[in-house]
């Protein structure tokens, strides 16, 4: 079973990833209790083959939510995934601003232990920046829900959020290695 682990987690990844669509195109179909159904499974299956104890916490905490939101049948409340996704991330990046070091930091000095004072300051403000992101990510998401623009949500979030998150990652990355040359 340790060999498929990857593999399993891929896949978890992917239907995480494909959420939009699945939920979108899955509740006119299916209805709300399948698609709960199997997101609560996907993310029991991320509890259990996470091996930090604060992931298979988090992991438990959504299973749950999503078990809860099959209890209720509630179709709008679905639509709030995303939404919820992103306040966690805004939470553990702007968390990690009250911190020692920033979360960028972190994944930065896994590259480079000996981060010089400039590059401290830059990962903090980029770690600013990503919590702005998620900001505006949430306010946007939230917007087309409460709009009920189904079709824009599914679009905005299983599609142009991704690009705008790749966006930012490789427009940051590539800025760091060819201005900042770090």
């Amino acid at each position: 079973m340790p060999k498929l682990y990857p593999v399993i987690n891929t896949v978890l990844v992917l239907v995480s990833i494909l959420y939009p669509f699945i939920w979108y195109f899955g509740q006119k179909y299916t209805g709300v209790i399948p698609v709960a159904v199997l997101m609560a499974l996907i993310w029991l299956l991320r509890a259990l083959l996470n091996r930090q104890p604060l992931q298979k916490l988090l992991s438990c905490a959504v299973m749950l939510l999503f078990i809860v939101l099959a209890w209720l049948h509630s179709v709008k409340a679905m639509y709030w995934y995303p939404v919820m996704v992103s306040a966690l991330l805004l939470l553990v990046f702007g968390a990690s601003l009250y911190s020692r070091q920033s979360l960028i930091e972190r994944l930065a000095r896994l590259q480079r232990p000996d981060l010089p004072a400039s590059g401290v300051r830059y990962t903090r403000r980029i770690t600013q920046i990503w919590c702005g992101f998620f900001c505006v990510n949430i306010i946007i998401t939230a917007g087309l829900i409460t709009g009920e623009y189904w079709h824009a949500w599914t679009v905005y979030t299983g599609l142009i959020s991704y690009l705008l998150m790749g966006i930012l990652f490789g427009g940051e990355f590539l800025y760091r290695r060819l201005i900042l040359k770090i």
